[in-house]
């Protein structure tokens, strides 16, 4: 039976504010007008998450410079750790959480003991970032860990390094430490309290056929937790598929301004379609109502109306034995319905009934 929940909405800021303090204010309050649960933006420091030969990915070549290195977009894209604050403190007043991407331990770390959030988000590129996720385990904080680009087995062994994480404070001897970490049934019921998955293309912007909304189902089937979606397609259909198919989480990415420069814009929605998305997922959530299937309010003052009922095919005299000639299936708002029409067959009338009339059990012997 499907319960009603509440998707959780992230409005993905990203690196959308391209460096500018304002820019991340604005998007603040963007996400917070459209009705999103959380703003999420990007921590790191450049450094510790791109060494000088990284390559820029295609998409990015494409929506910045293709001349400047990848580590010099990311310098130019971090948030100080006072912006962070500002940006808690206008997620504050606007009545929006706060939440970030760790992409480096030193992040992870200020994100959880300094800023005190109670969720982390962890990228596709840190579904086997071991150490990472060691320490995102030991953080005590929930985990949103998105799973793009990888296998199952990927995502398995991930789930045995939070286990492990999660169940020993000890420094793992190698890998198979993870995959015996799985064996324990408390580990898992650790990992059902903090973890969820989210399903991700990783690609900016997706394909539509590329996005394999199913795999959802298979993480869910496999490992017993909670599956979410980060959407990087364009449009909004596949994250209103996702929450159809019982997606958790949604996360999307936005901008002011799909035209400005910068590496995620091109790829994301801008604060119309982000208030268009909310609203939808909600709609969607209030549709897919609680699995029983049984009327609702509406439906029953309407069944009277549209249903059929038992009338008399002719005039019957008082004492008539009825046959399936004498009865016929009308709207008409009887209290026989037509389903019991062969249950009369055989019935004497103890009461004449009108050509049209619908019967009724009273007058019936």
């Amino acid at each position: 039976m499907t319960s009603l929940t509440k998707t959780i909405i992230i409005a993905e800021a990203g690196v959308n504010h391209n460096g500018d303090l304002d820019i991340a204010l604005q998007l603040v309050d963007c996400a917070a007008a459209a009705g999103a649960d959380y703003v999420k933006f990007q921590t790191f420091k450049a450094e510790k998450l791109a060494s000088s030969t990284a390559r820029k990915a295609e998409y990015q070549k494409v929506t910045t410079d293709a001349t400047e290195s990848q580590l010099d977009m990311l310098r130019r894209l971090e948030l100080s750790a006072d912006a962070h604050r500002v940006l808690i403190k206008r997620c504050a007043e606007r009545q929006i959480a706060f939440l970030s991407t760790a992409f480096d331990i030193d992040s992870l770390t200020f994100l959880g003991n300094v800023l005190k959030l109670d969720t982390l988000k962890l990228g596709s590129g840190e579904l086997t970032n071991g150490p990472i996720l060691l320490a995102a385990a030991r953080s005590g904080m929930k985990l949103m860990l998105s799973t793009g680009m990888g296998t199952l087995a990927e995502v398995e062994e991930a789930l045995g390094v939070l286990a492990f994480g999660m169940m020993t404070d000890g420094t793992p001897k190698a890998r198979q430490d993870f995959a015996a970490a799985l064996l324990k049934p408390a580990a898992w019921d650790a990992l059902r309290a903090r973890v969820t998955l989210l399903h991700c293309t990783t690609e900016y912007p997706a394909a539509v056929a590329d996005t394999n909304l199913r795999a959802m189902d298979t993480m869910g089937a496999a490992f017993g937790l909670p599956v979410g979606y980060s959407d990087h397609t364009e449009g909004n259909a596949m994250s209103i598929a996702a929450v159809a198919r019982g997606a958790v989480v949604i996360e999307k990415h936005f901008t002011l301004d799909r035209g400005m420069v910068g590496p995620d814009h091109a790829a994301s929605v801008e604060p119309a379609d982000l208030a268009a998305l909310v609203r939808d997922i909600r709609a969607v959530e209030a549709g897919l109502g609680n699995g029983i299937k049984q009327p609702g309010g509406a439906e029953v003052r309407n069944r009277l109306i549209a249903r059929k009922c038992v009338v008399a095919a002719r005039d019957l005299p008082v004492g008539h034995t009825l046959s399936e000639d004498d009865l016929a299936s009308k709207r008409a708002g009887g209290p026989i319905s037509a389903m019991a029409i062969w249950d009369l067959v055989g019935q004497k009338t103890t009461e004449a009934f009108a050509f049209d009339q619908p019967l009724h059990f009273g007058g019936l012997s």
